[in-house]
C-alpha cells in the first residue's frame, strides 16, 4: 500500500487519508482468514470499529441485505457485543492493528452516549471516538444527528467525558446537514464525517411486501456518491474542523474528488464488500493521482495544495 500522503487528523498522525466506513470491514475476521499478511498490507490508514452500543444487540431479523443496480440496502441493525463485551473481547484484537483505532459508539440517550464515550475514552488503545448520532433520542423522539439542537446537546454531554478527539457522523437525512455540522463544531466536536446511508427499501418480487427484515434500510454505494459529494462540499464550507467524506467511493479518482470538495480524509464502505482490498487499491490510485496533480501544479507555477486565482 502506497501512502497517498501523510496527514494529521484531529492531532492524530496517519500515514494517509483513507479510512473505512464503520461496519463495512471486519478486521478481526479478516485477520483470522489472512493472518499476518493482513497486518503487512492493511488496507486503511486508520480503522473505524463497528458501532457499539451500551447493551448487546442482536440486530434486525434476516434478510438484512438487498443489492441494488448501483449499491446496497442494508438493514443490519447494529448487532454487537455491547460495551463490556467489546472492551473485553474485541478491543484487545483491534489494538493489534498497525494503524490508529477509532471506536464508533451509539446511544439511545445522551446519558448512554456519555457513558460509552467516557469508558471508551479511558482506553489508551483508542485514538479517536466516532459518535454515530443517527438514532432517535428515546427522551425526545428526535434523531440526534438530524436536529442541530439535539446534536449540540449530544456533543456537549459527551465532550466533558473525554479528551480524545470526537468525530460526529452526520446523517444525510437532515434538512440542513451544514447546520448540524456547525452545531457539532460549536459544541466541541473535533471533526465530522458524512454521509451515512440514505433511507431506502425493497419489495419482495412476489408478495410485494418489504423484503428486508427491518422493513427499510440504508442505501449506500455508487448510487449515493453524487449526494455525498454535494453534502461534503457544502459542509466543508460551513465548518472549520476536518470533514471525513464517504459515500460510494470506488476508485482513487472518486477519493480525489472528495478531497477536492473539501474533505480532509475519506472512508471506503460498500466497495469493501465487493473487494476486501479496496482500501489499499484506492489508496494506491489516490497516491498516483495526487502526485500527478502536484507535478502539474508545480510546473504551472502554482504551489501544490493551493488554488490559482481566477
Amino acid at each position: 500500500m502506497t501512502p497517498a500522503r501523510e496527514i494529521e487528523l484531529c492531532g492524530v498522525a496517519l500515514r494517509g487519508p483513507v479510512l473505512n466506513g464503520s461496519g463495512t470491514f471486519d478486521a478481526i475476521a479478516a485477520r483470522r482468514t489472512f493472518g499476518e499478511a493482513l497486518l503487512e498490507r492493511f488496507p486503511f490508514d486508520a480503522f473505524v470499529s463497528k458501532t457499539i452500543t451500551l447493551a448487546p444487540r442482536q440486530g434486525n431479523p434476516p434478510p438484512r441485505l438487498w443489492e441494488t443496480p448501483a449499491g446496497l440496502i442494508n438493514s443490519i441493525g447494529l448487532p454487537n457485543k455491547g460495551l463490556d463485551g467489546f472492551l473485553a473481547s474485541d478491543l484487545p484484537e483491534l489494538a493489534q492493528l498497525p494503524v490508529p483505532l477509532v471506536v464508533s459508539v451509539m446511544g439511545f440517550s445522551h446519558d448512554e452516549l456519555a457513558e460509552l464515550v467516557g469508558r471508551v475514552g479511558e482506553r489508551d488503545e483508542v485514538a479517536m471516538i466516532e459518535l454515530n448520532v443517527s438514532c432517535p433520542n428515546v427522551e425526545t423522539g428526535l434523531v440526534m444527528g438530524a436536529d442541530p439542537v439535539e446534536t449540540t446537546r449530544a456533543v456537549e454531554r459527551t465532550r466533558t467525558r473525554t479528551d480524545k478527539p470526537l468525530i460526529v457522523k452526520l446523517t444525510p437525512n437532515a434538512s440542513e446537514p451544514q447546520a448540524v455540522a456547525a452545531a457539532a463544531q460549536a459544541a466541541g466536536a473535533d471533526a465530522v464525517s458524512l454521509i451515512n446511508t440514505l433511507k431506502g427499501m425493497a419489495l419482495h418480487p412476489r408478495t410485494k411486501t418489504p423484503w428486508l427484515g427491518g422493513g427499510s434500510g440504508g442505501v449506500s454505494g455508487p448510487a449515493v456518491r453524487a449526494v455525498a459529494l454535494e453534502q461534503v462540499y457544502t459542509v466543508a464550507r460551513a465548518v472549520e474542523i476536518p470533514v471525513i467524506g464517504m459515500g460510494g467511493i470506488q476508485t482513487g479518482r472518486h477519493a480525489a474528488d472528495f478531497l477536492a470538495a473539501g474533505a480532509a480524509a475519506v472512508a471506503v464502505g460498500t466497495e469493501s464488500f465487493r473487494d476486501p482490498a479496496a482500501g489499499a487499491r484506492i489508496a494506491d490510485d489516490l497516491a498516483v493521482i495526487l502526485a500527478s496533480e502536484r507535478g502539474l501544479s508545480e510546473s504551472a507555477g502554482t504551489p501544490a495544495g493551493t488554488r490559482a486565482e481566477t
